[in-house]
Formats: C-alpha cells, structure tokens, sequence
C-alpha cells in the first residue's frame, strides 16, 4: 500500500475528497436519447467509484434544450431528469467517492438539427467548425440562461449531488462570454472583465443564495483559448479570483475550443517532463487564490502527479482518458501495482456510439 500526498484528503467547500484524484467530465456518449441517465453510464460510474476515483464530474448536462450539444447528452433542463439523476448519485456514493454534476450551454458550439434552433451567442461571430452564424442573445435571453443554471444546480442537488460544475471553457456559452474573441457586446455583459464574468458571477451568486453555502460550485475555466484576442492566462488569474471572491469552491485549468484547434486533450503519448501541459497555468491561478485548484493535461504518470501536488502547484489531478482505459486505476496506483497509466493519449476513445478504450477493444477482438 502506497503512502502519498495523493491519498491524502482535502475539502471543497464543506465535502471532503478523500484523495486527490479527479475523474474529468467527459461526454460519454451514453444517455438515453431524451437525455436521461442509462444503464450503461449507472455502470460507467459505478465502475470509477469502486476504482477509488475521490471526485467524479459527470460529462456536460445541458441546462436548456437551447445549450444542447449532442446526442446522448445528459439533461439536467427539467423536474423530470431528477429521479434519473438520482439514480447516478446513488451508485457513486455506494462507494467513498464524490460526484458533482457538471453543467453547460452549448452556445455556438452545436448544430441546428441538435438544438432545434438557431444557435446562440453573446456576439454573433462566426463559428467555423460548426460552420453556423450564432445569433447574438438579447438580456431577456442572458437573465434565462442565468436562471436555467440555477434550476439546474437545484436539481442537482435535489438528485443527492455533492456540488455541481459550471463548464466556463472550451468554447461553450459560458467560456464564450469570458472571451473578448467571441463577446464583443457594449452592454453590461461585455467589454470589461468584470463584465465579461458577469454572467458567471450571477449564476455563482444565484446558487449559493438559493441552496446555501454547503453546496459546492466549482467552475472548469480556459487558461488560454489559443485564439488571436481571446482569454489569455493574465485574465483567467484576475477572473478565478473575481469568481474566488463571489464564493466558488473550486478552479479546474483547462484550455482550447473546437474553434482553435487545440482542444483540452492533446493527441500522443509526451514525456514525464511535458506531462500536466495546463499545470504551470493551474500553478498561477493558484498562486492568486484560496480555494482547490485542479490540474491536468496528459497526466498519466503517478510520481509527476505527486510531486505536482507535494510541491503544492496544484491541490488535486484530473484525468479523463485514462480512466476511459482503467477505471480503477486508483486503485492499482494504490496497491503499487502500476506506476504509470495504459492510455497512449489516441483519442479514439471518443465514439458516438459510446465512449470505449479503442485499444482495449481491438486487443479483445
């Protein structure tokens, strides 16, 4: 049994992590087509809970039919959806893990024939990859938006969640705002960083004022959105600690869009020494603040996972592929069975049809 700051305890809010492995959110690919939670995603999840992951953030849950992005996608926009959800809950706190609902809107980042409407925005810029002109949102349409991640935190919560993510990265609707690439409005919702974290900010204030401060929020935010003109790592630190001061509970670091073609998962295996590629970016947010801050980018191997820990540049490790491959990999670094994990970062993990270790399954084929 392996002694480690890894399997160390730590708080968000008032929940304790019993060690400091994050299974990332990661669209699975799994939900019925309505959107709610499948047989498939209750073993999914059972599997990571009994697999000793600490905190397990559910793949993106759409907050209104507007913000969907894909098929299969959970749904958290309705009453409804609480009895599945709960059922998610459930399974994972059969075991010691922790799991908070991760939500999101997918902005301009979805099609017509997904969201049945004309995709929104806060400015209307073009979307290349979508290949779609968003239409830019009224404040009526913000005030919704706002309001829709608040039901959707209160569901979470009614369904036994332990804390919910707002997703502010990757190019969704919440990261788009943060953007000046894509917020070029001159209202109270665009222009300045205060404005421009506006919305998140009020959707952080909504939540903690309805359910109260024991329900954790934390938010998944873009370093960088390797965009000429977009977020950039100076104004990500001044918003975590805007955010930090409005009471969130926690910061994961990403970066990328399907816009900049540098997504948050890099392609291919990289050496020790390049493993953790947002965590010199997680280091200084976490230099500006006092709550968890979440590391990651093609961590796979357990003693650089340690020291980014021990040497206190990050509270806690995220990984998603990996745990697509092993979902008890926790585990196996616990019992000293393994010193690194099997993923070779192929990114074929990724399928419509459901997500699956393509490795894994061509080998047993």
């Amino acid at each position: 049994m392996i002694d480690s700051v890894l399997f160390s305890p730590i708080y968000i809010g008032p929940i304790e992590i019993v060690n400091r492995f994050v299974r990332s959110a990661t669209h699975d690919f799994l939900a019925e087509e309505d959107g709610s939670i499948s047989s498939g995603q209750i073993e999914l999840y059972r599997q990571l809970a009994a697999g000793g992951v600490g905190l397990i953030i559910t793949g993106h849950a759409f907050v209104l039919p507007s913000g969907k992005a894909s098929p299969r996608q959970i749904a958290a926009n309705d009453d409804r959806f609480i009895s599945s959800l709960k059922k998610l809950a459930s399974v994972v706190h059969g075991f010691q893990s922790k799991i908070f609902l991760q939500l999101s809107h997918a902005g301009r980042q979805t099609k017509e024939k997904i969201c049945s409407c004309q995709p929104i925005a806060p400015s209307a810029v073009y979307d290349p990859v979508y290949k779609i002109w968003p239409r830019e949102m009224s404040e009526a349409e913000i005030e919704e938006v706002i309001q829709a991640f608040v039901a959707a935190a209160r569901r979470a919560y009614q369904a036994g969640f332990d804390g919910v993510q707002l997703h502010c990265a990757h190019g969704y609707l919440l990261s788009s705002f943060l953007s000046p690439y894509t917020n070029r409005r001159q209202d109270q919702w665009g222009g300045s960083l205060e404005n421009r974290f506006r919305v998140i900010r009020e959707i952080l204030r909504r939540i903690k004022k309805g359910i109260g401060q024991n329900f954790p929020v934390i938010a998944k935010l873009n370093s960088s959105d390797y965009l000429p003109g977009g977020l950039e790592i100076e104004e990500a630190v001044a918003g975590a600690k805007l955010l930090a001061a409005e009471g969130l509970n926690g910061i994961e670091v990403s970066g990328g869009s399907a816009e900049s073609g540098r997504g948050s998962m890099w392609p291919g295996e990289r050496s020790e020494e390049e493993e953790g590629y947002f965590v010199p970016a997680a280091a200084r947010i976490k230099q500006a603040v006092s709550i968890p801050v979440i590391g990651l980018g093609g961590l796979r191997t357990f003693r650089v996972m340690e020291r980014l820990v021990a040497t206190g540049q990050i509270d806690l490790v995220s990984m998603s592929r990996p745990f697509i491959r092993e979902p008890n990999l926790v585990a196996k670094f616990k019992s000293g069975e393994k010193a690194a994990a099997s993923c070779i970062s192929c990114n074929k993990c990724f399928n419509p049809r459901g997500i699956t270790c393509a490795e894994l399954k061509k080998g047993q084929g």
